[in-house]
């Protein structure tokens, strides 16, 4: 995202800059204190940050794309302690699960927000002390997404039909059922799955088996390893023209979200330990 002064904003938009610095006034946006700017709650939530030049001290800058006419209200927003109240769970719990989905992430001692987030209603703000956090809209407690990832950690009854459903209403796995069972007590649909399961769990590289992606379309990746937000796939059938297809439309969609993907055919197989240990090291895992 580029980021443009106020000033530099109001030319661009060929507006008189005392204009511009008013209108954003007058939406709460900021506000000046002691002969210097400051930005409000709204102003950081309308895309607002703060930029230090050694000559000028610290100053506003805003999206070069940035709707002036928009309105936003702090007040209107939900924090994570709000959420953990409207689940009944803490708001560690609730930072958790939305780092689990790849919507915040931490940094600086906070949380900052994704892409993914921000298409799901992440606003980033900045304490007092500097400190970065996370706001959503008030539309968030309905996201079935995180409701999904609640529902799937607590052990919700209504969540374990849902996805039993899922699970019946799935050709493949129908057809491929998980009997081979892994030293961590996974179990996975292929011999091949199980040395992959048992090199990961070898090398303490956490990870799950067959997680739901949480994304609008119904998917499920083979591998997934939440300390890199990162996707595994094994394909191992290849020669099937049905298999083919699921494929492609697979990797269309890891590509649409833009997720991290490391792929494996049969070829790697046979060479697991070198071949797996080379694609991870490209995503900042090394293993011995």
């Amino acid at each position: 995202m580029k980021f443009i002064s106020t000033t530099a904003l109001a030319k661009e938009r060929d507006l008189d800059t005392n204009e511009l610095f008013k209108i954003l006034t007058e939406n709460g946006w900021m506000y000046k204190k002691e002969g210097k700017w400051v930005l409000t709650k709204e102003g950081r939530m309308a895309g607002g940050d703060i930029q230090y030049n050694p000559r000028y001290g610290e100053y506003i800058v805003w999206p070069y794309n940035l709707d002036y006419k928009k309105t936003y209200d702090y007040k209107k927003t939900l924090n994570a302690s709000k959420i953990g109240k409207h689940f009944n769970i803490s708001n560690q719990k609730i930072n958790l699960y939305l780092s689990e989905l790849g919507w915040i992430e931490k940094d600086m001692g906070g949380w900052v927000c994704t892409a993914a987030g921000i298409k799901n209603g992440a606003m980033q703000m900045e304490a007092a002390n500097g400190k970065p956090y996370v706001v959503w809209d008030t539309e968030i407690i309905n996201n079935k997404h995180l409701v999904r990832e609640i529902k799937g950690a607590t052990g919700d009854k209504e969540y374990r039909n849902f996805e039993e459903s899922i699970e019946k209403s799935d050709d493949f796995r129908k057809k491929f059922p998980a009997e081979f069972r892994t030293p961590d007590g996974h179990y996975v649909r292929s011999r091949a799955e199980v040395m992959i399961d048992d090199f990961l769990y070898k090398n303490g590289i956490v990870h799950a088996y067959e997680r739901k992606l949480n994304i609008d379309e119904e998917m499920y990746c083979d591998f997934y390893i939440p300390s890199k937000k990162l996707y595994l796939e094994y394909w191992g059938l290849e020669e099937n023209e049905k298999y083919r297809e699921r494929k492609k439309i697979k990797l269309e969609l890891y590509a649409k979200y833009k997720f991290k993907l490391i792929e494996l055919n049969n070829s790697d197989i046979s060479n697991l330990d070198e071949k797996l240990a080379a694609k991870l090291r490209k995503h900042d895992i090394v293993v011995d």
